[in-house]
């Protein structure tokens, strides 16, 4: 499954360059092959995860992983740009196979090995930016674009294959009952927003038709959250925010994304700006792929980190550390990218960054709720992180195009800088919300959600079972 996230979300940013060229469009609608796959994604994931909460969690992740293959074919195909973009709306099911992984390992294994392999889980989407890149990029440059696609098509094939073959039943879990008015007022204040950032400068930020769209996406999150909070199945429990723990992983879960895939964005694009335009470096989606390898890096170091500092009791500082770290980062993009060894520093650092905070929300979710909701609450907090990537790509292009002269295909100097800024502010909320909302105690969790209206209690555990919740969780303490 991991494998399959990782290349879904190879087959966007670095590619983005060659499908202007191959289509004809230009680079801000190119741009389009990324934000769809993310935004498909974020509306997915909570539905896959609440369909996974039940008897079908089997059946849904190998749906997942046909649609997943069925687009990848679709965009190989040279039928045009719309087609390819319906193909990686298609791969956008893929993403929402995270959180069933993860829900699969807390049932199936053993408590030693749940910690380590729900972090690692965790992090799949930020690992595989870095290690898929080069291939599929390496794939595009010397086989064509459509063959990146066939390659994604095979690997999903593969995986579906696999999964058949080794994903336990779930025959055994209670059925879980999808809240379909929940999932469609979601879906339209996610995709309302994120037209509106992508469009926002085409249209003018305060053209009607920009006025609709957020007038919509507010209305609709605003609606689905207050139908939320009154539904006795929801497609997610939003009143699980109330525990600090939770809306800790929640908030930085949106920030991270956000910094993540506005640098990433940037830099792809940075790296392919011929020589002599923005002080671009003149590489190809090679190189582009290969410059975000230290990102993965960093995002595999973390994960081994994470654990031992958390063992350590200093799990309390491993976010506003983490997002210090990238802020120190972004800050280094906006102000040093004149060579790739530059680039290099910046990406394992962010890397790093972004790794340690992914590596944490696993367990301090999993010990806020009970295990028949971790599904659904991992998957809101996939929501949020790809809510979160989704915006940042079309955050980036917006930035890009409003620095975009006249008559110019590239974006000057002051459009990445303007942009990097931009993204020392979203790491700045994220630092200042990993101080402010401190993680609260399990156990005065599990009170709430016993007596909380609407909310299933949890079962009782014995006081060995206490140890074992604690010592899987990579909580803050």
């Amino acid at each position: 499954m991991g494998i399959v996230v990782a290349v879904v979300s190879s087959l966007g940013a670095p590619l983005i360059p060659k499908i202007a060229m191959a289509d004809g469009v230009s680079v801000t609608d190119a741009q389009w092959s990324l934000t769809i796959t993310l935004l498909v994604g974020a509306i997915a994931t909570p539905i896959m995860g609440r369909l996974g909460d039940g008897p079908a969690r089997r059946t849904v992740m190998l749906a997942g992983l046909v649609l997943v293959t069925a687009g990848c074919a679709l965009a190989a195909l040279p039928t045009g740009f719309a087609a390819l973009l319906v193909g990686r709306g298609l791969q956008g099911a893929g993403l929402g196979l995270t959180p069933l992984t993860i829900a699969t390992a807390r049932d199936s294994l053993p408590p030693h090995r749940a910690r380590p392999t729900m972090a690692m889980l965790s992090i799949t989407t930020v690992a595989g930016v870095g290690l898929g890149y080069p291939v599929t990029g390496l794939i595009a440059e010397y086989g064509g674009l459509h063959l990146a696609y066939w390659f994604g098509a095979v690997v999903s094939l593969v995986a579906m294959l696999t999964a058949g073959w080794i994903v336990p039943s779930s025959c055994h879990l209670p059925r879980a009952r999808l809240d379909v008015p929940g999932a469609v007022l979601l879906g339209a204040g996610l995709a309302a927003l994120i037209l509106w950032i992508s469009e926002g400068d085409a249209w003018g930020w305060f053209s009607p038709r920009s006025v609709v769209a957020i007038v919509v996406a507010v209305v609709a999150t605003a609606t689905w959250a207050a139908y939320e909070v009154r539904h006795q199945r929801p497609l997610v429990d939003l009143r699980l925010l109330r525990h600090r723990g939770v809306l800790t992983a929640d908030v930085t879960a949106m920030l991270a994304g956000l910094g993540m895939y506005l640098l990433i964005s940037l830099v792809v694009q940075f790296v392919q700006t011929p020589v002599g335009t923005a002080g671009g470096l003149g590489g190809s989606v090679v190189v582009a792929g290969l410059v975000l390898l230290p990102f993965s890096a960093g995002s595999f170091a973390a994960s081994r980190i994470t654990p031992v500092v958390v063992s350590r009791g200093g799990g309390r500082l491993l976010i506003p550390a983490a997002s210090a770290l990238a802020l120190a980062g972004m800050l280094l993009f906006g102000l040093l990218r004149h060579n790739i060894g530059e680039l290099v520093v910046v990406m394992a650092v962010v890397g790093l960054a972004v790794g340690t905070v992914f590596a944490v929300m696993p367990g301090m979710i999993t010990r806020a709720v009970p295990a028949q909701e971790t599904g659904s609450a991992m998957s809101f907090n996939q929501v949020l992180r790809y809510a979160g990537y989704s915006s940042g790509s079309a955050l980036s292009a917006a930035m890009l195009a409003a620095h975009t002269p006249g008559g110019h295909r590239y974006p000057s100097a002051s459009g990445y800088t303007v942009a990097a800024f931009l993204g020392v502010a979203l790491w700045l909320m994220s630092l200042a919300a990993g101080v402010l909302l401190p993680t609260g105690t399990s156990r005065r969790i599990r009170r709430w959600t016993s007596s909380s209206s609407g909310t299933k209690a949890s079962p009782k555990r014995s006081p060995d079972d206490e140890r074992n919740v604690d010592r899987t969780a990579a909580l803050p303490r």
